[in-house]
C-alpha cells in the first residue's frame, strides 16, 4: 500500500521525473575538459553547503567491493585519491580509480563513439588529474569529497545527460543488466512481469549517520521464502522500484511535504490536486514540532481560515474522492522504520484538524493568535519549555490523535499537570490542553459530562471547575487589596488547594475577609456576590481531587482569571447600583 502510493504520486508528478535509469543527486563539482581530453576548468557547482541538482545515471549500490557509477562518483573514483593518507585508503582509491576507468573502456563502441565519453576516456589517457592538483579548488575539493561528474567546454549539459549515454542507460537499466544476475517476475506494484530489483534504492534519513532501505532483506535471513534471497522476498519491478524511490526522495527533501519530530520524519501527499483547500499545507503546520517563523505569522495564520472556510462552506466536501497520505519514517540499522502510515480522504483529514482546533480554543488576550500549534501545545508540558525535554513518544501520539480523531494521549495532560503542580502556572497552552483532553474523551466515550467551553461557563457545576473558579476569585482579592504584592496564594497553596481543598480553603477564606476589609465598598460587593456565585454549587469542599478533577480546577481557574480581564461596561459600577 505505502509503495503503490509513493508510485502513484510519481506518475502524476512530471516535475519529479527522472530518465529511465537515472536519478537526481547533487553534484558538488563539475570537471570542464575539451573535446579532446584535456583538462580545462574545475568548478564548484556548491551553494549554501548543497551541490546543484542534476539527473545521473542511478548510483550502484555497493557492498565490500569497488563498483563506480557511470560517468559520476566520487573522489576516490574519479581521480583515484583518498582525502585520508594512510597506505590502505590509497591503495583502494587507486583500485577505485581503476575500476571506473575500466568501466568506461568497456563500454560498447555506440556509446564510446559520443563525443563527451570519447573526452572522459582521453583525460584519462592524457593523465590530466595531475593538472586538477594544481587548481585553485583543489584544497576544497579534497576536503569535501562530494560527488564529481564531467562536462564538455561550450557544452551545456553534463557529460551523463548526453543522449547515446541516456539511451544506453535505459537499455542497461530495464534489461537487469546493472545487477548481477537478473530475475524476471511479476511486479507487486503494477502486475506487470519485469525484471525485479534485487536490492532497492538507499536514502538519507534523518537522525541516521549512513544510507537506508525501506525495503531490505537480510541475506540469507529467517525472512527468505519459496528459496527467494533479499528484495525477491517482495517482488518490485526495476522501473516501478525507481518510480516510488524517486518520489519518497522527493518527498524526504520537500519543506512542503515533510516534517521532523525528534528522529522521526513525517511526509504527506495527496491524490489529485486539491480544489478547495490545499491539506499538504495546513498538514504541515499542524504537525510542525518547530518555533513558528516571526516573520511571516500571517501565513499561518491564512492557512488556518482557509481550513475554516472550506469547512464551513461546506467546500470541503469536494475532496471526499481525493486521498491523503501521512507516513512517519525512523532510522533503524540499515532499513527504515516505519512508525505510523494513516490514509483517508482530504476530507476526512480536513474534518479532523478542524476539530483539533476546535478543541483547542480557548479564551485568551486580543493580541494573541486565534490557534495554537503543535510547538506551543508541547512545549508549554516540557521543563523550561524546550521541545528537547518533551518525551518523543508523546509528540508522536499527540500527531496520531489529531490525524485520528481519538482522544489525546493521557500522558499529555499527566505532563500537563506535572508543569502547572511545578510552576503553578496556568497559561493559554496548558488550560486548552487539559480542556482538549477533557472534551474529547468524553465526547469519544459517550461521557454525560457538561462539556467544557470556550471562555467561563457559569452553569457548569463540576466541583473542580466551581473550586479553580473560587481560587481565582480569592487570588483576584488579595491582589486588589495588595496591589504590589510580590507573591500571591497561588505561589503558596496553588498546589495544595487543587489537589487538597479541605485541607486550605477554610484558611483562604478567613484571609479573604482581611483582604475584602480594604477594598472600597462596590468592590467588596461585587466580590461577595461572586463568592456566593461560585459557592453556590458547592456543598462542602473535598477532601481530595483526582487527577481529572484537578484538571478541571486549573481550567476553572484559568477561565475565571481570564474573565477578569475581558472587558466589561461598568461591571462594578453596576454592581454598585
Amino acid at each position: 500500500m505505502i509503495l503503490q502510493a509513493l508510485y502513484d504520486y510519481y506518475e502524476r508528478k512530471p516535475k519529479i521525473h527522472n530518465p529511465v535509469g537515472y536519478e537526481k543527486e547533487e553534484l558538488d563539482f563539475i570537471v570542464l575538459i575539451k573535446k579532446t581530453g584535456t583538462f580545462v576548468d574545475l568548478i564548484n557547482m556548491r551553494e549554501n553547503n548543497r551541490g546543484h541538482e542534476y539527473a545521473v545515471p542511478k548510483a550502484v549500490i555497493r557492498t565490500a567491493e569497488a563498483k563506480p557509477n557511470l560517468l559520476w562518483d566520487k573522489l576516490e573514483y574519479i581521480f583515484g585519491i583518498s582525502k585520508e593518507k594512510s597506505s590502505k585508503k590509497t591503495a583502494n582509491a587507486k583500485k577505485y580509480n581503476r575500476t571506473f576507468v575500466d568501466k568506461l573502456k568497456n563500454l560498447p563502441k555506440t556509446v564510446k563513439v559520443d563525443e563527451g565519453v570519447k573526452a572522459v576516456i582521453s583525460f584519462y589517457k592524457k593523465n590530466q588529474i595531475k593538472k586538477i592538483k594544481k587548481h585553485l579548488l583543489w584544497d576544497e575539493c579534497l576536503k569535501i569529497n562530494g560527488w564529481i561528474s564531467f562536462q564538455l567546454e561550450n557544452d551545456s549539459r553534463i557529460i551523463p545527460a548526453r543522449k547515446i549515454v541516456q539511451e544506453y542507460q535505459k537499455t542497461e537499466f530495464l534489461s537487469g543488466k546493472t545487477d548481477d544476475d537478473p530475475i524476471e517476475g511479476t511486479c507487486l506494484i503494477t502486475g506487470e512481469t519485469g525484471i525485479i530489483a534485487r536490492l532497492h534504492s538507499e536514502m538519507r534519513l534523518r537522525g541516521s549517520d549512513k544510507n537506508v532501505k525501506i525495503v531490505a532483506f537480510q541475506k540469507n535471513s529467517g525472512f527468505d521464502s519459496y528459496g527467494k534471497e533479499q528484495a525477491y522476498n517482495s517482488p518490485i519491478s526495476v522501473l516501478a522500484e525507481a518510480k516510488y524511490s524517486t518520489a519518497l526522495k522527493y518527498l524526504l527533501n520537500s519543506s512542503l511535504n515533510r516534517t521532523f519530530i525528534s528522529d522521526v520524519t513525517i511526509i504527506f501527499w495527496s491524490d489529485k490536486t486539491p480544489q478547495s483547500i490545499d491539506l499538504e499545507e495546513v498538514v504541515s503546520w499542524v504537525v510542525a514540532t518547530q518555533k513558528i517563523d516571526e516573520e511571516s505569522p500571517d501565513s499561518k495564520v491564512q492557512v488556518v481560515k482557509a481550513l475554516y472556510n472550506s469547512v464551513l462552506t461546506g467546500r470541503l466536501s469536494q475532496e471526499k474522492d481525493n486521498r491523503f497520505y501521512v507516513l512517519a519514517l525512523a532510522p533503524n540499522a540499515a532499513r527504515i522504520s516505519v512508525r505510523f502510515w494513516r490514509t483517508g480522504t482530504v476530507e476526512e483529514f480536513g474534518k479532523r484538524i478542524y476539530q483539533h482546533f476546535e478543541d483547542f480554543k480557548i479564551a485568551h488576550g486580543p493580541k494573541e493568535p486565534d490557534h495554537l500549534s503543535l510547538y506551543q501545545i508541547l512545549s508549554s508540558t516540557a521543563f523550561q519549555y524546550k521541545m528537547e525535554n518533551v518525551p518523543p513518544n508523546l509528540t508522536g501520539k499527540v500527531v496520531e490523535s489529531i490525524l485520528d480523531g481519538t482522544p489525546y494521549p493521557v500522558t499529555l495532560m499527566q505532563q500537563c499537570m506535572r508543569r502547572i503542580r511545578a510552576e503553578r502556572q496556568v497559561n493559554r497552552p496548558r488550560a486548552a490542553i487539559l480542556k482538549a483532553y477533557i472534551n474529547r474523551f468524553n465526547r469519544i466515550h459517550k461521557s454525560k459530562e457538561k462539556e467544557i467551553l470556550m471562555a467561563l461557563d457559569l452553569t457548569n457545576t463540576n466541583s473542580g471547575y466551581r473550586i479553580g473558579r473560587l481560587f481565582a476569585v480569592l487570588e483576584k482579592i488579595q491582589e486588589e487589596a495588595s496591589p504590589n504584592i510580590n507573591s500571591t496564594i497561588r505561589d503558596r497553596f496553588y498546589g495544595a488547594a487543587s489537589s487538597s481543598p479541605v485541607a486550605v480553603f477554610s484558611q483562604l477564606l478567613k484571609l479573604k475577609n482581611h483582604h475584602l476589609a480594604k477594598l472600597e465598598i462596590g468592590h467588596k460587593i461585587y466580590f461577595e456576590k461572586l463568592i456566593g456565585e461560585v459557592m453556590s454549587e458547592l456543598s462542602l469542599f473535598p477532601a481530595h481531587l483526582s487527577l481529572d478533577e484537578q484538571a478541571y480546577f486549573s481550567v476553572g481557574y484559568y477561565h475565571q482569571r481570564q474573565d477578569f480581564f475581558t472587558s466589561k461596561k461598568n461591571k462594578i459600577e453596576s454592581e454598585q447600583q
